[in-house]
C-alpha cells in the first residue's frame, strides 16, 4: 500500500501505530499543501518518526522538517527516524501555523502537509484530510482548517476573506 492510499483515518481496524496520512497525487500544480497528516499527539519526537517512515519510500529520504511553534509545545533539534536522523527547525511568523514542511534528498524536493490537530474528532479530521488531498485544492493549511470551522486556535473562519487572501497574495481590501 502506498502512502497515497492510506485508508480513512478513523477506521477502527488500523493499528495504533499506523500513520494517519492522505497525499495528493503528483501534479505540476499541487497547490499550497501536498496532503494532510493527523498525528495522535503534539509530541513531535514521538510522531515524526512514523510520518518519515511512511514518506521516505514515496518522496525520498526526508532529512529536514520545519514546523510552526504554535502547533508543537516542544521542538527537538533532531529526531531519530529509524535508520536516519531528521533535522527539525521551527518558525514563528514565517510558516503557516497548521503546516509541516518536509525536505527530501531527492533533489531537495519540498512538501507541505496540513497538520490536523490531534484533538479533533475523527469525522472532522477525515473531512480535512480528504479536502487537503483533493486534486485541484489550492488552499493553504490554515485556510483549510479555518474553512472547516475546526480551528482550535480560535481564529475566526471567514471563507470569503480567506479566498481573497489566497487568490491575491495578501489580506482582502475593505470596501468603502
Amino acid at each position: 500500500m502506498t502512502a497515497a492510499n492510506v485508508p480513512p483515518a478513523f477506521r477502527g481496524d488500523l493499528p495504533p501505530t499506523a500513520v494517519r496520512l492522505r497525499l495528493k497525487q503528483p501534479s505540476d500544480h499541487p497547490g499550497m499543501v501536498n496532503g494532510a497528516w493527523w498525528p495522535r499527539s503534539r509530541d513531535l519526537t514521538r510522531e515524526l518518526p512514523a510520518l518519515v517512515a511512511a514518506l521516505d519510500p514515496v518522496w525520498g529520504r526526508i532529512y529536514h522538517a520545519t514546523v510552526q511553534v504554535a502547533m508543537w509545545p516542544d521542538i527537538p533539534k533532531k529526531v531519530v527516524t529509524g535508520d536516519h536522523v531528521v533535522s527539525v527547525g521551527w518558525f514563528d511568523a514565517e510558516q503557516d501555523r497548521s503546516d509541516i514542511c518536509l525536505i527530501s534528498l531527492r533533489g531537495g524536493a519540498r512538501w507541505d502537509l496540513l497538520v490536523v490537530p490531534p484533538e479533533l474528532d475523527a469525522e472532522t479530521a477525515e473531512r480535512l484530510m480528504v479536502n487537503a488531498a483533493t486534486e485541484g485544492n489550492l488552499q493553504s493549511a490554515s485556510a483549510l482548517l479555518a474553512a472547516s470551522d475546526a480551528d482550535p486556535t480560535g481564529h475566526a473562519s471567514d471563507p470569503e476573506r480567506i479566498a481573497d487572501w489566497e487568490s491575491e497574495g495578501g489580506p482582502a481590501q475593505e470596501s468603502a
